[in-house]
């Protein structure tokens, strides 16, 4: 895979060969050996028949007249390299003129390998270009601008995309200055600089009123308007032209020039006016086609089908312990991945100094980047080696030390969505606070992430929540209810899952039956409705098998709770009955914990964990960092008497909460469904004593049978 992200020419073409021997055959004729070397070696040229292999002499050569055609080939796979007899061929004096010139170590072509399958067959291939530009703002596909679009006619023909670009009048000739400049230019090819065909532009001539025949005599250069290619390689077809008429071997026109054609070179016998040059077109490899993502309709229909994703990560290397990426812009390439096509590093971990040595943690921390398996593709979008957009695929979620990289500006044109298996190599389904951040910045700039799963055997995105700092991983065809809808969360312990399923469920039925009875900004007849927990077992487990059960969005805030060595908490997996989730390291369980954002939370008995989500609740309502909405507290008077009520009377006491004590008003002791529905009804029809302006309850919540104590 590697191979083919090396800056080189594209995989239809050889570098350009050099004259190594060169001998006369007869007037106006040679024969010369050239040598090609660091030739790639995913050269197309070695898979195809011999006959789809053309040596294409430089076009500067050709204008002057000088064809040249490969006669015998003598391949060296082993150096990658192959010597070429070429027949070169002079017609006319300017030719003559420069054939007398050429000496060895001339560089005067390569070959192009014209393989069947990457030919352009559908015309609507091309004409999707017309109007787009590459990230330099050069135009993909544009025929002498605006104006010139009209000349350029596409069909469909014999299985081919065929493109007539009609000629300008008259001819090209050139004046006498030509011949002090061919010495200069024969000095040229053996540096094989660039640059020579503008030069030699500079003694064209115009011939307005010149016939456009061909003649056997001399060469017939004739002019377009400016073709402008960027995608495909396009190449003159013979059969195609005039009876009587040939394109010199020049007859590749190259996608990295800005104008890649618009003169051409015809020799010849015939009395029949040219009109028009006849072209057909091969596909670029397909990350420098510059072909946009929405364009692809195979890789589109196959990243929504969760089996094809799986498929494709089952084709990485075995080994989990390996990072592995790779970069798909095509639906075929997806289906037909192979071990071979993915870039794997084994990157041990580091120790990083820190910013106490920022010099050395600067070039610890750029080594690491670059061991990294997406490096290699985010590195070639920089340079501009990738072009066209697509997805990557990566055994694990990328490092947070690349988001420098998947968030500047040529990775973000040509990243169109992020797919992982695991959110860590070390630390398996568990994400990092800096994991969440680049989550995040992902999501801000427009790049997708998915996590195909394999616990639910299903594709979940990240989804931000709406106005908040967070978000969670979610099926996709939940995605548009999670967004909109108001959250439900069940508090509890992990110990003990109670007897209150029973009621939980009716509660949650009732609330959805309310939605046809009020109109709130949480609650109207098309509010979806979501239940989050932590995602473990007890109360967390009933909380999500309520939601299962009822259609709600099920949801998790799963913590790495696996036992360490200092741990006396027992170890718990996440429960079966969870849709959409997110999943924190036991070191950023507070962060974990501020992330809930519930707009109605339901408390179920519970031990430490539980009173931390209280007090939680309770600062974020007296903040104002979340509005004052009710807590609904299951279970008897005397249990939340004992758990709250001796700590709120205290900070009354002491005056630590002096205009706080609101709060009590958000929070409401329930022994059964009924008494739930009722509060939620009066706060969804604004008649609640909730906030600021409502009372406090003496005992720091509200129960039916303490009425009198409000004051």
């Amino acid at each position: 895979m590697e191979s083919y992200l090396s800056h080189g020419p594209c995989d239809l073409v050889t570098p350009d060969g050099k004259i190594i021997a060169i001998s006369p055959m007869r007037s106006g004729q040679r024969m010369a050996t050239i040598s090609i070397e660091h030739i790639a070696e995913n050269f197309v040229g070695y898979q195809v028949a011999p006959d789809r292999i053309f040596f294409n002499i430089k076009s500067t050569l050709a204008q002057l007249g000088l064809n040249g055609t490969a006669k015998q080939y003598e391949w060296n796979r082993p150096t990658r390299s192959v010597r070429v007899q070429v027949e070169l061929t002079a017609i006319g004096p300017f030719a003559h003129a420069i054939l007398d010139l050429l000496t060895e170590s001339a560089y005067i072509g390569k070959l192009f390998a014209a393989d069947e399958s990457r030919r352009v067959r559908n015309p609507d291939y091309l004409m999707r270009m017309f109007g787009r530009c590459d990230r330099q703002g050069r135009p993909l596909l544009l025929l002498g601008g605006l104006e010139g679009s009209g000349d350029l006619i596409l069909e469909k023909s014999e299985g081919r995309t065929v493109a007539f670009i009609a000629l300008k009048q008259g001819t090209l000739t050139y004046d006498h200055s030509i011949y002090g400049f061919l010495p200069t230019l024969a000095k040229a090819l053996t540096k094989n600089l660039s640059g020579t065909r503008d030069l030699l532009h500079l003694h064209h001539i115009l011939q307005t009123d010149a016939t456009r025949v061909a003649d056997k005599r001399n060469i017939l250069l004739v002019r377009t308007a400016p073709l402008h290619i960027r995608t495909v390689y396009a190449r003159v077809i013979d059969s195609l032209l005039p009876k009587g008429y040939c394109h010199t071997s020049a007859s590749v026109l190259q996608p990295d020039t800005h104008a890649s054609g618009d003169i051409y070179e015809l020799f010849g016998k015939s009395d029949q006016v040219l009109d028009a040059i006849p072209l057909e077109f091969y596909t670029l490899e397909p990350h420098r086609e510059h072909v946009f993502f929405a364009d692809r309709d195979q890789l589109i229909a196959s990243l929504e089908q969760p089996k094809s994703l799986f498929d494709a990560f089952a084709t990485a290397p075995q080994s989990d312990h390996h990072l592995a990426s790779i970069f798909v812009v095509k639906g075929t390439q997806m289906k037909n991945l192979c071990e071979k096509d993915w870039i794997v590093r084994d990157v041990r971990k580091h120790d990083f100094p820190g910013l106490s040595h920022p010099l050395r943690q600067a070039l610890i921390v750029e080594k690491y980047i670059e061991q990294q398996p997406q490096y290699p593709f985010l590195q070639a979008m920089e340079t501009g080696l990738i072009t066209s957009q697509g997805v990557l695929l990566s055994r694990h979620f990328p490092t947070p030390l690349l988001k420098r990289m998947l968030l500047s500006d040529r990775v973000t044109r040509c990243l169109k969505g992020i797919y992982f298996q695991s959110p860590s190599c070390t630390y398996g389904d568990y994400f990092s606070n800096e994991d969440r951040a680049t989550l995040i910045d992902l999501a801000k700039f427009g790049i997708p992430v998915y996590w195909v799963d394999k616990i639910s055997n299903q594709i979940l995105q990240y989804v931000l929540r709406p106005e908040k700092e967070s978000g969670m991983f979610v099926p996709l065809n939940l995605i548009e209810d999670f967004r909109k809808s108001t959250v439900f969360g069940v508090y509890g312990s992990n110990l003990l899952e109670g007897d209150f399923e029973h009621e939980l469920y009716a509660l949650l039925q009732g609330v959805l039956a309310m939605r046809n009875q009020v109109n709130h900004p949480l609650l109207s007849k098309n509010t979806p409705i979501a239940l989050l927990t932590g995602g473990g077992p007890g109360a967390m487990e009933v909380g999500n098998r309520v939601a299962r059960k009822l259609n709600i969005i099920s949801c998790g805030n799963i913590v790495d709770f696996r036992l360490k060595d200092s741990s006396v908490v027992r170890e718990q997996q996440a429960n079966a009955y969870i849709d959409a989730k997110m999943t924190y390291r036991l070191d950023r369980l507070v962060e974990r914990q501020s992330e809930f954002f519930l707009d109605i939370p339901i408390f179920l008995p519970g031990g430490m964990g539980m009173d931390f989500e209280y007090a939680l609740e309770e600062v974020r309502r007296k903040t104002g960092s979340a509005p004052a909405t009710p807590c609904l507290l299951f279970g008897s008077v005397d249990y939340w008497s004992r758990k709250v009520s001796s700590r709120f009377q205290l900070n009354l006491e002491t005056g630590t909460i002096q205009g706080s004590e609101w709060v009590s008003n958000c929070f409401y002791c329930i022994q059964t469904a009924e008494q739930g529905l009722s509060i939620l009804k009066k706060f969804f029809d604004s008649k609640l004593p909730i906030g600021k302006k409502g009372p406090t309850y003496n005992a720091g919540f509200f129960t039916e049978q303490a009425t009198d104590a409000m004051s």
